[in-house]
């Protein structure tokens, strides 16, 4: 499988992404055996790159994928875990993270939000002993939503300086909108923006930020290529989720364009959205959620699906006929 520079560091990523929120249990249980076996899966299908966090199943998807990871050479991997939320004993734990948080796990440890210069460091070592890793290649500041001015004055300048020391590979922000990070990649030194939603097939809200990272040599790795699973079937159904909930009807209608499109030109829907954010010179990878082995083998696949030029003039076509 190919792989992309991470701006202009040294850390190459593969074009596609091992995303793990899945295997730390997100909305549903997956027992140990099937998420080793998911990282087995991606291995073998040729992905190198992991994304983790500990938000994932309050460190969960962390400790799964670091013993997962054990069976291979630390050389030939790269990880990405995040900071901002740190873990602390829960002192009113109910017993599940659900259905408050989003993961079916219990709650003895619950989140802090922390994007402090000392709330990174904290979180970073505790990251590296879940792993059992000795570094981590890739750092990115987890949905600093409502601390942007603390982001780009602490959390970020604090993982240059670890970057800067040989400490960590790439420096990054991981979030769901794109008008933050376009803030943040105009005043800070990243090196990634991990964007997750808004560079889809169905979602290309975060076009300026794509353009304004291409312009300024920053990697964009973009996340969720299926919007919660919109676009992860061949045709999208009456229950299809987007963006964390219910799929709006006309978000609805238009996937389901966009699948008669694939079909049209020989393809699926779930093929075109792994494929799509790639073809932005600014993305370095596509980081899909994987809960099973299945779910690893086919998002490698899809990645390589022969595509005729003819289905990307049509998807446009398509897009100018509805804006």
């Amino acid at each position: 499988m190919r792989t992309r520079r991470l701006g202009r560091t040294e850390v190459a990523v593969t074009e596609v992404g091992f995303g793990s929120a899945p295997i730390g249990n997100l909305y549903t249980p997956t027992d140990d055996t099937t998420a080793a076996a998911a990282v087995h899966a991606a291995w073998d299908a040729g992905v190198r790159y992991f994304d983790t966090a500990p938000h994932y199943g309050l460190g969960l998807a962390e400790q799964r994928l670091g013993a997962a990871l054990a069976a291979y050479p630390r050389a030939q991997y790269v990880v990405s875990t995040k900071v901002g939320r740190l873990l602390v004993p829960n002192p009113a734990p109910t017993g599940s993270d659900l259905p408050t948080g989003m993961f079916a796990v219990p709650d003895t440890l619950t989140r802090r939000l922390d994007y402090s210069r000392d709330g990174v460091r904290r979180s970073l070592e505790a990251s590296l002993r879940r792993l059992g890793l000795d570094r981590i290649d890739v750092v990115l500041v987890h949905d600093p939503d409502d601390f942007v001015d603390q982001t780009i004055s602490e959390a970020i300048p604090a993982l240059v300086e670890l970057r800067e020391q040989g400490v960590i590979g790439a420096v990054g922000v991981g979030m769901n909108q794109w008008q933050a990070p376009l803030r943040m990649v105009r005043e800070t030194d990243l090196d990634a923006v991990m964007l997750a939603g808004r560079w889809t097939l169905v979602d290309r809200s975060g076009e300026s930020l794509m353009a304004e990272c291409e312009r300024l040599g920053v990697s964009v790795i973009a996340a969720a290529p299926y919007n919660s699973g919109l676009l992860a079937n061949d045709w999208p159904g009456d229950d299809s989720y987007f963006d964390y909930g219910p799929a709006p009807a006309d978000v609805l209608a238009r996937a389901r364009a966009l699948a008669r499109v694939a079909e049209r030109n020989g393809n699926t829907l779930p093929q075109l959205a792994m494929q799509f954010p790639l073809r932005h010179a600014a993305t370095a990878s596509v980081v899909a959620g994987v809960r099973s082995p299945e779910q690893a083998a086919s998002s490698a696949a899809r990645l390589t699906a022969p595509v005729v030029a003819d289905v990307w003039s049509d998807i446009e076509n398509r897009t100018s006929a509805d804006a």
